[in-house]
Parts: structure tokens; C-alpha cells; sequence
């Protein structure tokens, strides 16, 4: 994509909305909120000629100009990884991740990842995840195994990435965490934020006003010996989120030190089981689901630590 200028001018209806918010929804088929978000903070939308606060509300007849930079080519290397792909055609993937591997690149750790294994095997992904993201619309953490979906193309990218803002998407994880779960089910509904002790931590904040609305449906699956296998479906995809909450509530996923479970297992006993969406081109509803790692299948199949 070369680079480009847009305009476009604030109409009566759409007076008092968050900037950001209104150019996403001006711009809907073009661009996701999040390019919109970083091309602000990156100071490429300017307001009458001036460059905006980042929360500005916008009034009526104002000019609102967008400097669409000239699309990178790929900075990250491709590297020849095996790759569980469960699903693939010409717009998607559906990809199978191993605990430990890093979803995409970051700074101070730019090979290893599922994108350098997806680079390699596809050539190309969608480009609106940015440099470091190609393709990336849901992440796992390092240790968390299980199911993703990875864009190929950009319009497969901004309509997967609706569905999950929207939150038509079917999320369902495998979780086995310490104590003996009291309740059959039940939704945990608490915000989270950035813990105030530590910043790379994640943790329940009520008073913290950036902290975002968080939902976590469970089920117990089945009580063991000091321990319980938990089914747990997503209400919101916040970072972190299943792993806060069930700690918070005293239950904290075995192998999962960072929030409190201190054990010998190399990784958090947490896996994204069920993954289904709208494929964006077919229109059709698919379902995919994957088996646990071994260590953890082998722990529910003895019943024993």
C-alpha cells in the first residue's frame, strides 16, 4: 500500500464522539480501531491542521486528515518450525500452538515465535497486525497451549478481528487448577488492570479507572485429589484474564507461578480447547477443537499429581 492522505469532515450526528471512535466507524472496511489508535498516538491524524489529543471529542464541520504511511515489508524473518495446522485455505489458518512458543515477536525476543513459523510456511499474512504482528488477531500466552487463528489476508484480518471485538466468537479452555472448586459452575465478573506492585503482571483493580470490564464463565468438569479440571469460556479477551481470575477467586491454574501457583511443572496447565468463528469469506460457522498437551492429558487420566 502506497502512502496516502484521507479527509474527511465531522457531520451534526456524529458530534461529541471520541475521535478514534468516530474515524473507525468513518472508516470501517478499511482500517480496524486499533490502526486508528496507533496512527493517533503516532501522530498521523491531524484536526484543522493540528495534531489532537488523544481523547478529543469531535465537533461538528471539523476536518479530520489521515496520513496513511506506506505499508513495511516484513521485518521479521521466517523460520522453518513445525507447525499443528489444523486448518488452512487461502484466507485463514487455524493453528494448533505448543506450550512454551511465543506467539509473535517482541522486543528482546524476535525469533522462535508461531509468526516466524507462519512466514515461513505461508510466504505472506495480513498486514494490519503491523510489522511485528503480521496476521496476529488473538494471542496465547507463552505458556498456554492450544487453538488460534491467523489472517492471511487483510479483509479476513479487519472481519475475524470484528467478530472478536463483537464477541461472536466460540473461546473454550481446559484449565486444571489447585483446591477443589466449591461450585459446579459460575461467572466470574471482575475487571482487570495492570498491577500496581508489579507492571508485567496483571490483577483485579477496582479502583483503578483504567481497568477493563473482564468475564470468565467455568464449569467443573471433574474434582480430583487436591486439584480440578475446569472448563472455562471466554466473556471478554482481556490479557491474562483466566489466569487472574481464577487466582483471585483461590484457585490459581497449577504450574502457573506467576500467579501464585508454585509447583513443578514446567507451564501453566491451561489450554484453548474449542476455537470457532464465522469463517469471513464463506460465511460460514466452523468449530474446531484440540486435545491437551501430554503432561496435562496424562495428570486427568492418572487423577493424581
Amino acid at each position: 500500500m502506497e502512502e496516502k492522505l484521507l479527509k474527511v469532515r465531522v457531520s451534526a450526528d456524529n458530534k461529541g464522539k471520541r475521535l478514534d471512535k468516530f474515524l473507525s466507524e468513518q472508516f470501517e472496511k478499511e482500517f480496524s480501531r486499533s490502526f486508528i489508535q496507533k496512527l493517533l498516538a503516532d501522530g498521523g491524524i491531524l484536526l484543522n491542521g493540528e495534531v489532537p489529543k488523544r481523547h478529543h471529542m469531535v465537533n461538528t464541520d471539523e476536518i479530520v486528515e489521515l496520513k496513511i504511511p506506506k505499508a513495511k515489508e516484513y521485518e521479521i524473518k521466517g523460520e522453518k518450525i513445525p507447525l499443528d495446522i489444523v486448518y488452512e485455505d487461502e484466507h485463514l489458518l487455524v493453528v494448533n500452538k505448543p506450550q512454551g512458543m511465543v506467539t509473535h515477536p517482541a522486543p528482546g525476543n524476535y525469533t522462535g515465535t508461531l509468526v516466524n513459523a507462519l512466514i515461513s510456511h505461508c510466504g505472506g499474512l495480513s498486514g494490519i497486525g503491523g510489522v511485528l504482528k503480521p496476521g496476529i488477531i488473538h494471542r496465547l500466552d507463552k505458556g498456554t497451549s492450544g487453538l488460534l487463528v491467523v489472517a492471511k489476508t487483510d479483509e479476513a484480518h479487519k472481519k475475524l478481528s470484528k467478530q472478536f471485538k463483537n464477541k461472536t466468537t466460540k473461546r473454550v479452555y481446559m484449565a486444571l487448577v489447585k483446591g477443589s472448586v466449591e461450585l459446579d459452575n459460575g461467572t466470574i465478573e471482575l475487571p482487570i488492570g495492570r498491577s500496581a506492585r508489579d507492571r508485567k503482571k496483571m490483577a483485579v483493580r477496582f479502583e483503578d479507572e483504567r481497568s477493563k470490564y473482564a468475564v470468565t464463565h467455568y464449569k467443573v468438569i471433574k474434582r480430583f485429589e487436591g486439584f480440578t479440571l475446569l472448563e472455562c469460556t471466554l466473556g471478554t479477551g482481556r490479557t491474562h484474564q483466566i489466569r487472574v481470575h481464577l487466582s483471585y477467586i483461590g484457585h490459581p491454574i497449577l504450574g502457573d507461578e506467576k500467579y501464585g501457583s508454585k509447583d513443578s511443572f514446567k507451564a501453566a496447565m491451561l489450554h484453548a480447547q474449542k476455537l470457532g468463528f464465522t469463517h469471513p469469506v464463506v460465511k460460514k460457522f466452523m468449530e474446531f477443537t484440540s486435545s491437551p498437551p501430554k503432561e496435562m492429558a496424562e495428570i486427568i487420566k492418572k487423577g493424581r499429581l
